[in-house]
């Protein structure tokens, strides 16, 4: 038990320090652009943020799907890489079809991997509406000043 508790946690922490990396270098290259953002046209520059920042959460399940199915099939969870991969994106998105379960030795992951899969989506909601409040702002605001 307190190895599942061990290896969940671990891998839980990789998956939401590479999504706040990842956040991170989104963040900086949105600052690098940020005048041309504030600029004319407003709405099409939203939208392309918006693109980004999809782009980012989608990439941030993909990585956080293969890291933790790579861990169950290193550990011999599941016979195939397929299964693993399967098994961790219906748990990581929380669906849980139960069609595909973890031995009872491994089952306590199987929650974690849910776990993970639930507070990396908070963190990529969280990241979508800061990056488009913080945009958006700056074009009223820039527009106002105009």
């Amino acid at each position: 038990m307190f190895l599942q508790i061990f290896i969940g946690s671990a891998l839980m922490l990789i998956t939401v320090t590479l999504a706040g990396l990842a956040a991170w270098v989104m963040e900086w290259s949105f600052s690098k652009v940020h005048f041309w953002l504030l600029r004319e046209p407003h709405r099409p520059k939203l939208l392309l943020v918006v693109v980004v920042v999809a782009l980012w959460a989608l990439t941030m399940v993909t990585l956080g799907v293969w890291i933790w199915a790579g861990f169950y099939y290193e550990l011999g969870v599941f016979p195939t890489l397929e299964t693993a991969v399967y098994f961790s994106l219906v748990s990581y998105t929380t669906l849980g079809y139960g069609d595909v379960i973890l031995p009872a030795e491994w089952r306590i992951l199987g929650g974690m991997t849910g776990a993970g899969g639930f507070l990396n989506f908070g963190l990529m909601t969280a990241m979508l509406v800061e990056a488009l409040r913080h945009v958006r702002l700056g074009q009223l605001q820039a527009h106002r000043h105009h």
